[in-house]
């Protein structure tokens, strides 16, 4: 059983993991290139604010509960969470809105003011099925470590298939309803798994229980507040942090690591927890397992942060959609273009202070030349604001930074990881164990179960059983 573990990387996944090791009695050093924790939910300075860099909510908390109560703490006495309501504000082409509420009856009198009754019906019908497709996935399928595709051959397979959840996404949510602007409130999450909806798996419908039903908070003081608190309870109980320490090679002494080196400095090993961009922890590890087919990866984001000096009717997150879908999506996972008629992330998180995200092909689909066209697409994202609503947004910004697919520094150009197609999703994603590595356990987006802050999560907790199970 490892005594001293290093987790390599203070993101998420490897703050997660530290936690659940030291909860069991493990000695724990966290090594970190940046200056602090965080990852990908960092920050950026626009003008005098500090905005969050990645993620701007935070849905399925339980899962941090989980992290914080690994070591005998609770999440409140840590971070204050505040209930996004609603969790969405989506508005259409043809002028219409809806505002997405997680409170079943207030959706249900939405949904029917603004679709009709027989919608406001099939709502019903559809929020029962989402719970019940997440109450099936959540500890056999999400929350599990895979060791062959065989380990999906259990009772709760037959009911994933039987809730249709193997069958594509769009397709079954017609079952219920028909409304489209409904299907693209209930459908568009599958892009943040880097799959267009019409592609996407219906188990993927998970994403939008968590976001339209489980709930949709936003932590006091941005979603960096959330790596800060679990570094801090990490620290309390004795996890040390390295930061500005950037990891060059792993010892090996036959198939175990033994040490970790960082740059001229020796840090020994009995177990080593690899919690970085997926080709960082290959490299690091000088093996790359065997697949048929070659990693596809999520498409990427232009990201417009603007410091505005006024505001507009805007909830905390917005969603304006254009006229056109199916083909966005074709033409950014599949064509290598930008979207002709952009849907867009709008998250309004204080006063003045703007997330501008706009999907767009990864650097692998369409190696565009980000420096010399990302002005002139600034310009094109300001102007569709200003067609859907937001008057005058690009005179009001006072201070703004953009971020491109060449900015963001990860695989392919893209935060959100490994696309969750058939080929890479439960047991045919990426391992958190890699053969001929037998003291080594994987965390993060590009391995079990997945993108997304929950996912993230949950893999640190499931690198650390992996290694609790190692001898």
């Amino acid at each position: 059983m490892a005594g001293h573990v290093v987790v390599v990387g203070a993101g998420l996944a490897g703050l997660s993991a530290a936690l659940h090791l030291q909860g069991t009695g493990r000695n724990v050093t966290v090594l970190e290139k940046a200056d602090a924790p965080g990852g990908r939910a960092g920050t950026v300075r626009v003008g005098g604010f500090t905005a969050d860099s990645g993620p701007t909510v935070l849905t399925m908390p339980e899962y941090l509960d989980e992290a914080f109560g690994a070591v005998g703490e609770r999440r409140e006495d840590w971070l204050t969470l505040d209930r996004v309501d609603p969790a969405y504000r989506a508005r259409f082409a043809d002028g219409s809105r809806i505002a997405v509420h997680t409170d079943a009856e207030q959706m249900e009198d939405e949904v029917r003011n603004v679709c009709g009754a027989t919608e406001a019906a099939g709502y019903r019908d559809l929020r029962r099925w989402l719970r019940k497709l997440y109450e099936v996935q959540r500890e056999h399928f999400i929350g599990a470590n895979f060791d062959s595709p065989f380990d999906l051959v259990r009772p709760e397979l037959v009911k994933l298939a039987s809730l249709g959840g193997f069958g594509r996404l769009e397709p079954q949510l017609r079952r219920f309803i028909k409304d489209e602007r409904l299907i693209r409130l209930f459908s568009f999450q599958a892009l943040y798994a880097g799959v267009p909806p019409q592609q996407a798996l219906a188990a993927y419908a998970v994403i939008a229980y968590m976001d339209t039903i489980a709930g949709v908070y936003h932590p006091r003081g941005g979603m960096h507040a959330v790596p800060e608190a679990l570094s801090k309870a990490a620290a309390k109980h004795g996890t040390q942090f390295r930061y500005g320490t950037t990891v060059t090679r792993l010892e090996w002494s036959g198939s175990r690591v033994i040490a970790v080196h960082a740059e001229d400095e020796r840090i020994a090993a009995d177990a080593v927890v690899l919690a970085c961009e997926l080709p960082d922890a290959y490299r690091l590890l000088g093996k790359y397992p065997r697949r048929p087919l070659r990693h596809r990866w999520s498409p990427s984001a232009v990201v417009l942060h603007a410091a505005t000096n006024r505001t507009w009717d805007l909830g905390h997150h917005n969603i304006l959609f254009g006229e056109a879908w199916r083909g966005t999506f074709d033409e950014i996972v599949h064509k290598g273009r930008l979207m002709s008629d952009p849907s867009l992330l709008v998250t309004h998180a204080q006063n003045g202070l703007h997330y501008v995200l706009a999907p767009c092909p990864n650097l692998e689909t369409a190696p565009i030349d980000w420096p010399r066209i990302a002005p002139r697409y600034r310009d094109e994202l300001v102007s569709t604001l200003e067609k859907r609503g937001l008057n005058g947004f690009g005179d009001a910004i006072q201070a703004e930074h953009l971020v491109t697919p060449h900015d963001w520094g990860n695989a392919a150009g893209t935060p959100f990881g490994l696309a969750h197609t058939f080929a890479q999703t439960g047991p045919f994603r990426p391992r958190n164990v890699v053969k001929g590595a037998e003291n080594v356990a994987l965390a993060g987006a590009g391995t079990t179960p997945g993108v997304g802050v929950p996912p993230v999560l949950i893999s640190g907790r499931l690198a650390a059983q992996r290694i609790n199970a190692m001898r």
